[in-house]
């Protein structure tokens, strides 16, 4: 089978590879549909290894090189004698978590907090940018007939996103600011709309971003730079801040926004990653009496109620993608695409064997 493989810094390679297969009773053989390029997969090809292991992963034995994807949706070939959830020809969301089950966050039921974590397309045998994948099943979600592959494809990062906004939580009428229109910051803006915000406010200074998500019409979009947002924010909010603020630009101007924009005794929730230290206005924080929250990855147990949403049309999570390309065409449209800072694309999704 043909599969994205990555050797290091920059280099990611599309090869042939041996089709993976069943071997224990829970596994579950996935041939791909769609498969999202994540802003972490973008860190790794610019900058890593990172997160991929150079030598092998003391759960997964996994080590470079790493076929990447782990945000996709697929139709299951192939089970495992003792899989009941799912059958042959089953449309599927994959969550991509591998957890050790037995330390104390994994007992706790905070599998992302696992000590061993890996995650398939990252630190595991296989990954989404492939035409199969081999996965267990605790990690396939069944997709309804109203989410397409497309929307199933969609379901980890919506996850990312809700989880994020869940953290700091929203209750209705809010008035919430979102810093950074990548695609988790505009997921997140998504998200916190179908859960009750009032008006939700996206500040993003990259003006091709910015007419993107003014296209999706999910919330005002405004300028950082210009003086917009304290205009905006201010007419919304009397003057007193926004009752949160869901940071996803992973950049210190965004996370003092969010503390300059918040009213008093608000939350902040740091979603986006941050790849070098930041700093902080810590007397703001205290006189303010603000709450920061940290965020990492989701409720592994998440899926069926964010497919549910997205089944309903409460959160329309197929807005952000904004390509398809083949997988042979990954690198060139793809990756070199997104970490251009002048790129014109949002979320790209690659079809498995076009």
């Amino acid at each position: 089978m043909r599969a994205a493989r990555y050797y290091g810094k920059q280099d990611l390679r599309v090869e042939d590879v041996v089709t993976p297969e069943v071997r224990e009773d829970d596994d579950v053989l996935l041939q791909v549909a769609y498969c999202g390029i994540c802003g972490t997969d973008l860190h790794e090809y610019a900058v890593g290894p990172i997160v991929t292991p150079t030598s092998p992963h003391p759960l997964t034995g996994a080590t470079l090189p790493q076929t990447m994807g782990h945000e996709f949706s697929a139709r299951v070939a192939a089970v495992g004698a003792g899989v009941r959830d799912v059958v042959v020809g089953d449309r599927v969301a994959v969550m991509p978590a591998i957890i050790c089950g037995r330390c104390r966050y994994c007992r706790r039921g905070q599998g992302h907090l696992c000590v061993q974590f890996a995650c398939t397309g990252l630190s595991a045998e296989t990954g989404g940018l492939a035409e199969y994948a081999l996965v267990k099943e605790y990690q396939v979600a069944k997709l309804p007939d109203e989410v397409s592959d497309l929307e199933g494809a969609v379901i980890e990062p919506a996850a990312v996103a809700a989880y994020g906004v869940d953290r700091a939580g929203v209750t209705g009428g809010d008035i919430v600011l979102v810093t950074g229109a990548g695609p988790i910051g505009i997921l997140s803006a998504m998200y916190a709309s179908a859960v009750g915000a009032s008006a939700v406010v996206i500040s993003e200074p990259n003006p091709n971003r910015s007419r993107l998500a003014a296209s999706l019409d999910i919330g005002h979009v405004v300028d950082p730079t210009t003086g917009e947002l304290d205009e905006l924010v201010g007419r919304l909010t009397g003057g007193d801040g926004v009752d949160l603020a869901i940071e996803c630009s992973g950049s210190t101007p965004g996370l003092a926004s969010c503390v300059t924009q918040t009213r008093r005794r608000a939350s902040i929730v740091q979603t986006g990653l941050h790849t070098k230290p930041a700093t902080l206005d810590a007397m703001a924080l205290s006189e303010k009496d603000l709450t920061l929250y940290g965020s990492w990855c989701w409720w592994m147990t998440d899926w069926p109620r964010i497919i549910r949403m997205v089944a309903s049309g409460q959160y329309p999570v197929g807005k952000a993608v904004t390509s398809q390309i083949p997988l042979d065409d990954v690198v060139t449209q793809g990756f070199d695409t997104l970490i251009d800072p002048q790129g014109d694309q949002l979320k790209v999704l690659v079809r498995s064997g076009s």
